[in-house]
């Protein structure tokens, strides 16, 4: 009974996350029922406000200190930076020179505009915690990620996919400033009022951030089937694509622990640049993807980021452990 238990926590491990299956379930409604004809505008209205309601909560919950605390550690705070919005768009472009039945341009795309998003926040800190690193730099970096992302991830998009005619180009920065950073503005403007109301209700505010999160992939796989994306994506490209997404995530991880060890970073700064540095934020990406994009585009570019988002949670998880077990010896 005691060696079991072990066992059944290992697996635990490898379980796919609850909000991943909540993710596929949408996928697979909208493959069944998706909306179309005049159900699209009033949707797409509903879509817009959902994603208004996220970044103003987003907003609403980070602290002006988080914000300028980002800025003391900056030889940290600049690596996490470079890994996210240098190391991995450089990656991002390098598989687009995979050949095409490795990985056919209609995807390396969205591979492309994944290695573009910012840092996950929740995940970042709490993988950081697990591993007992540096939780209130992982706080900062992560933080700090998010709130630049909003204005460098639409310019990278349109450096990288713009010039080829699939991003918005430069327009796409002034409608990702108008849909997400007003509305974020507008929650920190809020957070002397409502600041405290969302810290005491965190979980009713974590419901509603991924419910809104829910809301855009349904609408944006809806638009995506319309379109005909089950033609365009087979079941073995879909396994292609996750080997190329478990590759680009294994060479982030690497890099960064390297990166960590050269410059002479402590253990537990070694640990948030790894986990700060190595993620992609689903929870900014898919609103991102459903502004700068066609919505029967959408569908295709949030593929290679909900199947990295998955393959992240676990191989984080792995290493976090081993942090933490390897700090327990020490």
């Amino acid at each position: 009974m005691t060696q079991a238990r072990p066992r059944i926590a290992s697996l635990k491990r490898f379980a796919p996350d609850p909000y991943i299956v909540a993710l596929l379930a949408m996928v697979l409604l909208a493959s069944l029922a998706p909306v179309r004809g005049v159900a699209t505008g009033p949707f797409s209205l509903a879509v817009k406000i959902a994603i208004g309601l996220l970044f103003f909560l987003h907003g609403a919950k980070l602290s002006g200190q988080a914000v300028v605390a980002a800025l003391t550690h900056w030889r940290l705070h600049l690596t996490v930076l470079a890994a996210t919005f240098g190391l991995f768009p450089l990656l991002g472009l390098a598989a687009r020179w995979l050949p095409e039945w490795v990985l056919p341009a209609s995807l390396s795309s969205g591979v492309l505009f994944l290695c573009c998003l910012p840092s996950t926040v929740q995940s970042s800190i709490a993988f950081t915690s697990v591993a007992r690193g540096n939780v209130a730099a992982a706080i900062c970096a992560a933080s700090a990620s998010n709130l630049l992302g909003i204005f460098i991830t639409p310019v990278l998009v349109a450096i990288t996919l713009g010039a080829r005619g699939e991003g918005g180009a430069l327009g796409a920065v002034g409608a990702v400033v108008l849909q997400l950073l007003a509305p974020f503005a507008a929650g920190q403007i809020a957070r002397a009022r409502i600041g405290g109301w969302i810290e005491r209700h965190d979980r009713l505010v974590g419901y509603v951030d991924r419910g809104s999160i829910l809301l855009v992939v349904y609408g944006a796989f809806s638009a995506a089937v319309v379109g005909g994306i089950w033609t365009q994506v087979s079941v073995s490209q879909i396994a292609k694509l996750a080997m190329v997404c478990g590759v680009l995530l294994a060479l982030v991880l690497a890099a960064t622990a390297l990166a960590a060890r050269l410059f002479g970073f402590s253990k537990a700064d070694e640990i948030t640049l790894v986990f700060c540095g190595s993620k992609k934020s689903l929870a900014s990406g898919v609103p991102m993807a459903s502004v700068l994009f066609a919505p029967a585009r959408v569908g295709l570019m949030v593929l290679p980021l909900m199947i990295f988002h998955q393959l992240q949670l676990m191989a984080c998880a792995v290493i976090a452990q081993r942090y933490a077990a390897r700090g327990q010896e020490a």
